[in-house]
C-alpha cells in the first residue's frame, strides 16, 4: 500500500510566486529558458536550468551548473524570495486548462481543471514497485537529475503521479478548495494555477490514512526525476551509519492526481522521407494493413481506437487498423504506437529504433495538427501520422503488468509548474 506523507513546504512569497514559478525543466531548451526568464534573477530556471547563467557552449553537465542551481536558489533565499511552512503540510495544486486550447475539443466545453494532493512519496514504495512506471530511463538524462539533487539535498520540481481515485480523498479536495487559495494566478500560457496549504491535524492525518488503502501510485509524468529522487534517497541512507527510516531523504516530492481528472494527449510522429517510395506506392503498401479514406485538405483527427490520420503531400487521410493487425488483450498490442510501428514504420519506412532513428520526430500535447502540417509542407519531414490518444486505462494496464510503453507514447497536459513548493531532504 501506497506511504505518503507530508512534508515542510518551502514556497515563494505570494506575492512573487507568478515571477517565481516557471515551466518544467524538460519541456524546452537552454535559449527557450533563457528568453523566458532574461530580466528577472527570480524567475525559477536560474535553479533547475542554470546553464542559462552560463554561455552557449558550456557543458551542461559539468559540476558548476549544479553548483550554480543550488546559488541561485541560495540567493533567492537570502533575498527572502522562498518560505518555509514551520509544520508538515500537505498542498492541494488545481489547474485549469480552456477547453479550446485542447486539440479535439470546442470552446464550449468549458475548462478541464485537475486537482493533486502534493505529498511525499516513500522511495521503499518505488523500489518495491508500488509506485508503478511504464517507461525506460535513459542513463544520461537521470545522472543529470540525480546531480541536482545531489548537489541541492532538494526536491526542486515535483514528479507528476496518479492513482486510482478515492472517494474520502475527493471530498476532502472539495472542501479544500471552498476556501481562498494562497496562490492563483495565470500562466503565459493561458493555464491557471490555484494552490491550498492543508495545515489542520485531522485533515492531515485523514490524507495519511486513505492513501495506506491505495495499493498502487503511478508515475504519469517525470519518470527520470521520479528514478534520481528515489537513487538519491538510496545514496543518502547507505551513507548515514545512524540511518532510522524517518529522514527526509526517504522520501520525494510528487503531486498525486486522481486517474479520473487526468487527460492524455495525442503525440504524433513526422517522419523525413517515404524510403524511396513515392507517394502512390506508399498509400498502395498501406492498404495491406488499413482502410484509406481520402479525407481532403481540411485537417482530420482520429475519432477512435486504431484509427490514425496521415497527411501526406497537401491531403489528409483516414487509416483504419484491420482486423488482425492489432491485439485486444494485449496491454501492448493494444496500443496504436505499436499498430503504427510494426505495420508502418519498421516494415515500410525502414525505422525500428524510435529512440535513436533521426529520420522520425514527435510532437505532441498542444501543439495540434497545424504543427504536423506545417513541418511537411515546409519540406522539413514528408509525412506525418497523427493517433488517437492513450487512455489512463491503457497505461495502468500495462504498469500493473510490468510491460513498458513504446517511446514518446503518452503527453500529460497540463504540465506542473516548478517552484510553487520544495521539498528539502535535510530534516
Amino acid at each position: 500500500m501506497a506511504k505518503v506523507k507530508p512534508f515542510k513546504g518551502i514556497r515563494p512569497k505570494k506575492e512573487l510566486v507568478q515571477r517565481i514559478a516557471c515551466r518544467p525543466y524538460d519541456v524546452l531548451d537552454a535559449a527557450e529558458a533563457r528568453a523566458e526568464a532574461k530580466g528577472d534573477p527570480l524567475s525559477f530556471y536560474h535553479v533547475i536550468k542554470p546553464e542559462i547563467d552560463f554561455p552557449d557552449d558550456f557543458n551542461p553537465y559539468s559540476p558548476e551548473i549544479y553548483k550554480k542551481g543550488k546559488e541561485n536558489f541560495n540567493r533567492m533565499v537570502k533575498e527572502g524570495a522562498f518560505i518555509q511552512d514551520e509544520k508538515e503540510c500537505y498542498y492541494i495544486y488545481a489547474q485549469s486548462m480552456p477547453a479550446a486550447m485542447i486539440p479535439g475539443l470546442q470552446p464550449d466545453d468549458g475548462m478541464h481543471v485537475q486537482y493533486g494532493i502534493v505529498g511525499c512519496a516513500s522511495i521503499d514504495d518505488y523500489f518495491n514497485d508500488i509506485i508503478k512506471k511504464h517507461e525506460l530511463t535513459r542513463p544520461d538524462k537521470e545522472e543529470d537529475r540525480k546531480n541536482h539533487v545531489r548537489v541541492s539535498k532538494l526536491n526542486y520540481e515535483p514528479v507528476f503521479f496518479a492513482f486510482p481515485h478515492v472517494k474520502r480523498l475527493d471530498e476532502i479536495i472539495k472542501t479544500t478548495v471552498k476556501s481562498a487559495p494562497e496562490y492563483l494566478f495565470t500562466s503565459d500560457d493561458g493555464i491557471s494555477h490555484s494552490f491550498w496549504v492543508i495545515g489542520d491535524d485531522k485533515t492531515i492525518q485523514e490524507i495519511t490514512k486513505e492513501f495506506s488503502k491505495v495499493r498502487f501510485t503511478y508515475v504519469a509524468d517525470g519518470h527520470h526525476r521520479t528514478a534520481a529522487a528515489a537513487l538519491i534517497g538510496k545514496e543518502l541512507r547507505e551513507a548515514n551509519p545512524d540511518h532510522t527510516g524517518k529522514e527526509e531523504y526517504n522520501y520525494f516530492l510528487a503531486v498525486h492526481f486522481p486517474d479520473n481528472q487526468l487527460r492524455i494527449m495525442d503525440y504524433n510522429r513526422v517522419i523525413k522521407d517515404l524510403n524511396g517510395m513515392s507517394a502512390f506506392d506508399f498509400i498502395a503498401a498501406l492498404k495491406e494493413s488499413f482502410e484509406i479514406t481520402d479525407k481532403g485538405t481540411y485537417a482530420y483527427r482520429p475519432l477512435k481506437l486504431h484509427e490514425f490520420s496521415m497527411y501526406l503531400e497537401g491531403r489528409w487521410y483516414s487509416l483504419n487498423a484491420k482486423y488482425g493487425t492489432y491485439n485486444d488483450s494485449d496491454p501492448i498490442g493494444v496500443l496504436d504506437v505499436t499498430i503504427l510501428s510494426e505495420r508502418v514504420l519498421a516494415p515500410l519506412l525502414n525505422i525500428t529504433d524510435l529512440r535513436k532513428d533521426k529520420r522520425i520526430d514527435f510532437v505532441g500535447g498542444l501543439r495540434g495538427l497545424e504543427e504536423l502540417k506545417r513541418r511537411v509542407d515546409s519540406g522539413e519531414m514528408k509525412v506525418a501520422f497523427a493517433l488517437y490518444p492513450v487512455t489512463m486505462k491503457q497505461l495502468i494496464d500495462i504498469a500493473d503488468t510490468g510491460n513498458i510503453m513504446p517511446p514518446k507514447t503518452t503527453w500529460f497536459e497540463p504540465k506542473l509548474r516548478s517552484g510553487l513548493v520544495l521539498h528539502s531532504l535535510e530534516d
